[in-house]
């Protein structure tokens, strides 16, 4: 017995070892996380991903939260730190996992005339290490409020608005996709390739992204991804899907934006792939569908992609020291919205309300508008230089300055717009759809500028509603009293 044993093991053995076995199950493990080699070390993004029809080593996830803790995280941050956050969703994953957000602010849910940022993380399923920083953040903040001079401007001036995981549903599966396998940065409208233009047919996590962000006014961005280490800005593709240097309008901003955030990181900008560890995307390699250029062009947000680890899926003990590495990059980046730029409101001379417009800079073809209430505007700016601004409102004579911007200040300057006449002395108004809320806006602005003229209106129609009221219960009470008893004399 024990001979037959020994012959079947040593048949076994010798076939394994002729077929590879051991080795190819290593590297299908490899292949399924999405790194190049056996060190799990990645360098950089793949134009065309791995087939990921397999799961990973099933102990990957070991020291990551799950879906489940991560929402107990969130909701337990919402309670201890209640007095600077507020915690609301923007939708639910294919699988109908909450998309939770923390909102960090020293008036959090008020409408202010200031900045707000997002950082998304865990766009890619099988990137989870955004998700892990970003609560670490949060809890960093809250920490040390009233105690760093640099967490203090981030919540008095800014809206920091925190979605640790757009993909649950993929961190559940370990792949990059979500539950139906697509992949999110490939989902979103292309300003070169239409092919998904149909809203409907897009993902529900891409849908709650672009609701969000038709109900509020971001001015910069970054989503945290893994496999590299680098700072990614616009363009992400080109027209001729040519890896090529590809520069929007705002080139210079992106680039100013992406070296705040390598210089401060402990090592991305020594990087000897990415000089100063910064890179356009489209010279990287081109990306069609992405939320980072869906971002500048219909959201009107600076949205920078941040790869954050050269590992995408690290051992959890590495990650108190990403956490290091990349926390004054992410504290820095979100103080740059008041450190730097324009900022400034809009204003109607006739009557002193705000007015929801536009604003341009001589020599750069992009418009931002102005928030819809208080009409304010943030425009980022490379610093260290001189500027002219324009103010545009349909109605309203447009008004330009010059600025010269500080390099470690910020420019602060409000617009007072006076009305247009037409020729027989009637005013020229209209009303700025700035694309958020514009109906109720409209209804709004509508009422407030003839305030006082609406009130005397008012009071007359209370009056003569008033007036009518009485006369129809005066009628009632007569048709209602009973006729008068006639008395039969003989």
């Amino acid at each position: 017995m024990n001979l037959k044993f020994c012959i079947l093991f040593s048949f076994f053995v010798r076939n394994v070892i002729a077929r590879g076995g051991y080795r190819s199950t290593f590297l299908s493990s490899a292949a399924d996380l999405g790194f190049e080699n056996e060190s799990y070390a990645g360098s950089g993004r793949h134009l065309i991903e791995e087939n990921q029809s397999h799961h990973p080593r099933t102990d990957i996830a070991r020291g990551y939260m799950t879906n489940s803790e991560l929402e107990r995280a969130v909701k337990e941050f919402g309670r201890r730190c209640s007095h600077i956050s507020r915690i609301y969703s923007i939708g639910e994953s294919v699988r109908g996992f909450p998309l939770w957000v923390i909102e960090i602010s020293d008036k959090p849910g008020r409408e202010e005339p200031e900045p707000a940022f997002k950082f998304i993380g865990n766009v890619h399923g099988d990137e989870p290490v955004g998700r892990e920083l970003l609560l670490l953040l949060a809890n960093w903040i809250c920490d040390n409020y009233k105690r760093d001079p640099l967490v203090d401007l981030i919540v008095d001036k800014v809206h920091l608005h925190i979605l640790p995981s757009m993909n649950p549903d993929g961190f559940s599966f370990r792949r990059r996709g979500n539950a139906n396998n697509v992949d999110l940065n490939r989902d979103f409208p292309d300003q070169f390739f239409p092919w998904n233009n149909n809203e409907d047919a897009r993902q529900p996590e891409t849908k709650a992204i672009m609701s969000w962000l038709r109900e509020m006014c971001f001015t910069a961005s970054a989503s945290l991804h893994g496999g590299a280490l680098v700072a990614n800005y616009p363009w992400d593709a080109s027209l001729d899907k040519r890896k090529n240097y590809y520069a929007c309008p705002d080139d210079g901003t992106f680039r100013f934006l992406a070296s705040i955030y390598s210089k401060s990181h402990y090592n991305m900008s020594l990087s000897k792939e990415f000089e100063g560890g910064i890179t356009n995307g489209a010279a990287w390699y081109p990306v069609y569908g992405g939320m980072q250029d869906w971002n500048y062009i219909y959201g009107g947000c600076f949205e920078l992609t941040l790869e954050i680890s050269d590992n995408k899926w690290p051992n959890a003990k590495e990650l108190p020291t990403i956490w290091e590495y990349n926390k004054m990059s992410m504290l820095n980046l979100v103080a740059s919205l008041v450190k730097t730029g324009v900022h400034g409101r809009v204003f109607s001379s006739d009557s002193g309300r705000p007015l929801p417009g536009l604003i341009t800079i001589k020599g750069i073809n992009y418009t931002v508008k102005t928030s819809g209430t208080l009409a304010d505007y943030h425009r980022l700016l490379v610093p260290g230089e001189r500027y002219e601004v324009m103010a545009t409102v349909p109605g309203y004579k447009s008004k330009a300055t010059h600025i010269w911007l500080e390099k470690e200040e910020a420019t602060n300057v409000d617009f007072i717009l006076d009305p247009e006449v037409s020729s027989d002395g009637t005013l020229l108004r209209s009303i700025c759809d700035c694309g958020r809320k514009s109906r109720l806006l409209s209804i709004g602005y509508f009422w407030g500028t003839h305030f006082e003229v609406y009130l005397v209106l008012i009071v007359v129609l209370a009056f003569l509603c008033f007036l009518l009221t009485r006369r129809i219960k005066s009628n009632l009470l007569k048709q209602r009293s009973p006729p008068k008893r006639s008395v039969l004399t003989v």
